[in-house]
């Protein structure tokens, strides 16, 4: 099947046209259909929630490459708005306070557990020295269960601005857990973290990222109140399994949290 030139490039995978209201979401080379299958299944799930999620049509196969139809949503991603217009910072990032809490009040028994995903990501990060890892692996025999909806990658590049309102998209590493890990990862993907020169407008998103978390985190707070020691005591666990995804650009900082595991 010949495709038209994608409309939408992530770091796994295409996002192309399709048929009438639809999209194709076609993943790299060497992703396999399981993994595929796995995400349209969370997907579902999530989307019977009522979050204003992707409706997810069937697995297609083009080329030995797999991927799975989603809905069209027409729109802007969060990130793109922060480069564009700047100055709606403080808005956005209570938006996405805001969203997040909502996710985090729908309760997904069905979905695999946080303490799962992040085992295994543990298990599987190179760069983690092995009395961390250890320490980590302790550390979550701790974690206490829940089967809240977390998201697992929850940035403003993973939300789309519509005319009908923000919609979530990538639920690859959505389960069910405890929603302060999933706020202690959005922590390390923009508060603070190293952004990479390949975003586009990664010099304005580096000066607005601190002063965007802290309103993103005053928000969230405030409509879901933690106890910020129990934040800053899984901060390390969190850091340790983003070890597991190659994250060159900010690797030194992220054993330096690992580290306080032991």
């Amino acid at each position: 099947m010949q495709l038209d030139a994608p409309i939408a490039r992530g770091f796994t995978a295409e996002i192309y046209s399709w048929q009438e209201g639809q999209v194709l979401k076609l993943f790299n080379q060497g992703i396999s259909r399981l993994t595929v299958e796995h995400e349209a299944n969370k997907t579902r799930i999530v989307h019977a929630t009522g979050l204003p999620v992707p409706a997810v049509g069937e697995i297609i196969e083009i080329e030995g490459r797999y991927g799975m139809e989603l809905e069209r949503v027409d729109g802007i991603s969060m990130l793109d708005t922060l480069t564009q217009k700047p100055w709606k910072y403080p808005s956005l990032a209570r938006q996405l306070a805001k969203l997040h809490a909502d996710v985090h009040t729908r309760r997904v028994p069905k979905l695999p557990s946080l303490a799962e995903t992040l085992a295994w990501k543990i298990a599987r990060a190179e760069k983690l020295p092995e009395n961390v890892r250890r320490a980590a692996i302790k550390a979550l025999e701790k974690l206490p269960d829940d089967d809240k909806l977390c998201h697992g990658d929850f940035h403003p590049g993973n939300i789309l601005l519509t005319e009908r309102g923000p919609v979530i998209i990538d639920w690859i590493d959505g389960s069910r857990g405890r929603p302060i890990l999933d706020v202690v990862r959005t922590s390390l993907l923009f508060g603070g973290g190293n952004i990479p020169s390949s975003i586009p407008g990664a010099p304005l998103l580096r000066i607005l990222q601190d002063n965007f978390y802290r309103i993103y985190q005053r928000r969230y707070f405030k409509l879901n109140p933690v106890n910020k020691k129990e934040f800053d005591h899984w901060l390390p666990l969190v850091a340790a399994g983003r070890l597991n995804e190659n994250i060159y650009y900010d690797e030194d900082r992220l054993l330096a949290l690992a580290q306080r595991l032991v």
